[in-house]
């Protein structure tokens, strides 16, 4: 077996190269990696050598995106971090706040440029593909939940 903090810090390499800001990456790895069920901020600081504030930063898009949850850790005055079950799946749903902030922005923007205008019809297919996307991943998402459930 390797070393899971090697392991760990490969894939946040993996996901800054897709796109992913590195410190999420590194936050969201730490997570995926921990041996412990939840994880507190000041952990995630400790175990990164990262700022609180860095850490603050990557919690709040990782759970806007659905692959964290903050839980309840009752005793405990610190909030307390772990990743979704069913994570990837909610990645790729209705839960994801940030296709819903893409269809909401592309309807702005063709509010403020107009729908026959040239950046009109690129913000509507913008909106119409994240419509088709949200309308077409459940499906997918259930046969997943069915083929993991075989």
């Amino acid at each position: 077996m390797g070393d899971p903090m090697e392991a760990a810090e490969r894939l946040a390499l993996t996901l800054t190269s897709g796109g992913m800001q590195r410190m999420t990456a590194r936050v969201m790895c730490a997570l995926l990696f921990a041996e412990q069920e939840t994880v507190t901020a000041g952990e995630l600081a400790e175990r990164l050598t990262i700022s609180p504030g860095t850490v603050s930063t990557a919690v709040k898009s990782l759970i806007s995106v659905g692959l964290i949850e903050r839980v309840p850790a009752p005793g405990s005055r610190r909030e307390h971090f772990r990743f979704r079950d069913g994570a990837w799946a909610i990645l790729m749903s209705s839960q994801n706040e940030t296709v819903k902030v893409m269809q909401d922005a592309a309807n702005e923007g063709i509010e403020a440029v107009g729908d026959d205008s040239i950046p009109g019809r690129r913000l509507a297919e913008m909106r119409d593909f994240y419509t088709y996307l949200m309308a077409e991943l459940p499906a997918v998402i259930d046969r997943w939940h069915a083929q993991r459930g075989r």
